[in-house]
């Protein structure tokens, strides 16, 4: 392969890329303006009932998933930063190489959207900010965002991806 043809191989896979990535920006802006009106609207602990099992509250998560880790004395930003970092990293990898197969991507972006906007909560603040309260017969599910959403979206959609892949491998 000459230097010409590799180069032209380099842009075709940028340009696949650019949708994907588009759609992880569109998340991570819609991540971060919530999250920031929630932060100039309510005080930590604040709530708001918008149905009998549905608030909009203010609260910060330390952690990970489902608080996890969240009482730890504080090096677990910096893991779960790490971690969500390199994810992105191996996410752009991913998506540079398999930009055309539209689920697996769009469940790469939706991830990658989802990780960058809770990574630049706990760079920006320490704790990622969470506002999207359900419960049901007092008991509450642990408050979550948009990045969350977008995070189990794109797991959700990679497991479907997996199940067609298999299934279209096991058709003769």
């Amino acid at each position: 392969m000459n230097a010409t043809t590799a180069l032209d191989t380099n842009r075709s896979r940028i340009a696949g890329m650019l949708p994907w990535l588009g759609f992880a920006a569109l998340l991570f802006v819609a991540d971060q303006v919530t999250k920031s009106m929630i932060l100039a609207r309510y005080q930590l602990g604040d709530s708001t009932t918008i149905t009998g099992f549905f608030n909009i509250v203010r609260a910060h998560n330390t952690g990970a998933a489902f608080s996890l880790l969240a009482d730890s004395s504080g090096w677990q930003r910096w893991l779960f930063t790490g971690i969500g970092v390199a994810a992105a990293g191996f996410i752009l990898w991913l998506l540079r190489s398999h930009a055309g197969q539209r689920l697996f991507s769009f469940a790469l972006a939706a991830i990658l959207g989802g990780a960058v906007g809770n990574v630049v909560d706990r760079m920006m603040h320490g704790y990622v900010v969470d506002f999207l309260d359900f419960h049901l017969g007092g008991r509450h599910f642990p408050a979550f965002n948009i990045a969350d959403m977008a995070i189990s979206l794109g797991a959700a959609c990679l497991i479907l991806d997996e199940l067609l892949r298999m299934r279209r491998n096991k058709t003769p």
